[in-house]
């Protein structure tokens, strides 16, 4: 058994792998709204026209696993990009490898605070939602149209996330 133990996730160690989603100074803001509201810009790369796809915005609503998590599945989405924003004040989990044949030793896991989302890469390898602390709700960007965008890898379970 291995046991990972989850890094924070910020824009440069995640940058391989897609976008996280911010209010943080790092990002292009914009006064609006007669001074306002401040906007935060374009903080992902949403990229879901292969196959004339077109952007949908669903909620998954994610049960929190039993820790320590052993990691069974993979799943990448080769047509588009997917985004995931949390709507609760819970932290979650994010486990990643690199887009192309999966390497099970350039698995990375992240651990994401209520405030941060991410923009998986079209083809970026990940595990589903992995919410902390209790049921959390997720705002997700993802592609719809023709042609099978999700690609489901299982695993053996011998890596283990050191529990959070």
């Amino acid at each position: 058994m291995n046991t990972i133990t989850p890094k924070p996730l910020t824009n440069a160690a995640f940058s391989a792998f897609g976008d996280v989603i911010e209010a943080n100074a790092e990002a292009k803001i914009i006064e609006i709204n007669d001074g306002y509201t401040q906007r935060y810009h374009d903080l992902a790369n949403i990229d879901v026209s292969d196959n004339a796809g077109h952007a949908i915005i669903n909620i998954f609503r994610s049960t929190p696993l039993a820790q320590p998590i052993a990691i069974k599945m993979m799943e990448r989405h080769p047509h588009g990009s997917q985004a995931f924003i949390p709507m609760g004040q819970n932290p979650y989990l994010v486990v990643v490898a690199p887009a192309g044949d999966f390497n099970v030793n350039k698995l990375e896991i992240f651990i994401a605070n209520s405030d941060q989302g991410v923009n998986y890469h079209k083809g970026t390898w990940h595990h589903f939602c992995l919410a902390l602390g209790g049921e959390s709700d997720f705002l997700v960007v993802d592609r719809g149209g023709k042609g099978d965008n999700c690609d489901v890898l299982e695993l053996d379970g011998s890596i283990v996330i050191a529990e959070s």
